[in-house]
């Protein structure tokens, strides 16, 4: 009987896991699907709620998707190209739809989107396609940041648009997001 439970309890661990590094409902009018089907069905995509908020966290105010975990942006990345694919997209997996700020939550840069080598939609905020990180595991963690992963360096998503403690030069902010 130990062994049903403990391989019971191994499986929900499991799901809790995936359903926990990703969220929930893309940006369309489809009906939300959950990270762990999305993951049983090979796929690496995030899937968030269209309500992106901000959060405090120890690195500072960043934004978040709809279930307060903190979004990525990816340094090799361009306004118009993803650079994160394959094994890099399980790590950090795309924020997939078009996004909007939650309501009441007032930010100073702008919504977008681009088209990844899939074919997805990925969302994108000044310019940043956007990502959320499966090392965190829950609200408010930003364990990516700052991290050397899959050719680059990853950063929060900060209101500014800037490196997280770090405010945005003249140049980078009239070039919409640092590129």
């Amino acid at each position: 009987m130990r062994i049903r439970w403990g391989a019971a309890a191994a499986v929900a661990a499991a799901t809790m896991f995936l359903a926990a590094c990703g969220s929930t409902a893309s940006g369309s009018s489809a009906p939300p699907s959950s990270s762990a089907s999305a993951a049983a069905a090979g796929s690496s995509a995030s899937t968030s709620g269209t309500g992106i908020k901000t959060a405090s966290t120890s690195i500072g105010t960043v934004l978040t998707d709809a279930k307060g975990f903190t979004l990525y942006w990816f340094a090799p990345d361009t306004m118009t190209t993803s650079k994160c694919n394959g094994s890099c997209a399980a790590y950090w997996p795309p924020v997939i739809g078009k996004m909007t700020a939650a309501a009441g939550v007032s930010l100073p840069g702008k919504f977008g989107t681009i088209k990844r080598a899939d074919g997805q939609v990925q969302a994108t905020y000044d310019g940043h396609p956007l990502y959320t990180y499966k090392g965190d595991t829950a609200p408010g963690q930003a364990n990516g940041n700052g991290s050397n992963a899959s050719g680059g360096l990853w950063y929060a998503v900060t209101p500014s648009g800037a490196k997280p403690g770090a405010s945005p030069s003249p140049s980078a902010s009239s070039r919409g997001g640092g590129y």
